[in-house]
């Protein structure tokens, strides 16, 4: 009987960690892929996501292959970028960014597209997009003023984090929560579950623990 393969997460981002351990998935390995996220020119959102999300899983496994990190497991990557109309929305890194994003969701409707790429131990490369739209309220200049000073802005993408307290700037929202925060749990259960990862067993075992 062939063992299970390993799990190696294309990120460093908290967020996508604490995504997967709230599914009972830890994987095994982290290895970061920094890649030049600069948006070619005419690119559209989802085409953007979809492309940073392949770069980020090849060239984590690259990197793991490199340092002999578990050169037969799946590789799992993700990107988020959020977009108003065709125009891509910037991961802020200064202030002045993230007041400009928040002025520019005020008041009205955009969306956020999370690309999720697996690499398989066969080659083969797996893909999901996943859009969700999202609604935010008109937004006081206290509020963005505030919410500045709260620094919870830094480094995400279109100047917000959802799963902070921006969540109370929204509306409305249709589509996947846990994508907006930086992976679709659904689609990528799916998409380990198709190559042999044991996430229903790690449920299993979850269970036991909780029942003790």
């Amino acid at each position: 009987m062939a063992s299970r393969p390993e799990l190696i997460l294309a990120s460093a981002s908290p967020r996508r960690l604490a995504l997967l351990n709230q599914i009972g998935i830890e994987p095994e390995h982290l290895v970061p892929a920094h890649i030049d996220e600069t948006p070619e020119k005419n690119e559209l959102p989802r085409k953007l996501a979809q492309r940073l999300a392949d770069q980020k899983a090849i060239a984590a496994q690259h990197k793991a292959r490199t340092s002999g990190i578990a050169g037969n497991a799946l590789v799992l990557a993700a990107d988020t970028v959020v977009a108003v109309g065709r125009r891509v929305l910037p991961k802020a890194e200064t202030m002045e960014e993230a007041s400009e994003c928040l002025r520019t969701l005020s008041g009205r409707s955009h969306r956020v597209f999370t690309a999720v790429t697996m690499l398989t131990t066969s080659g083969a490369m797996r893909k999901r997009l996943v859009e969700t739209r999202i609604r935010f309220k008109r937004l006081s200049a206290r509020e963005i003023e505030s919410y500045l000073a709260s620094a919870e802005w830094r480094d995400k993408a279109g100047g917000y984090a959802i799963q902070g307290i921006a969540g109370a700037f929204v509306l409305k929202l249709q589509g996947s929560y846990s994508a907006v925060v930086g992976l679709p749990l659904n689609e990528t259960v799916s998409l380990l579950a198709g190559e042999g990862y044991p996430v229903h067993f790690n449920w299993l075992n979850q269970s036991s623990l909780s029942a003790v």
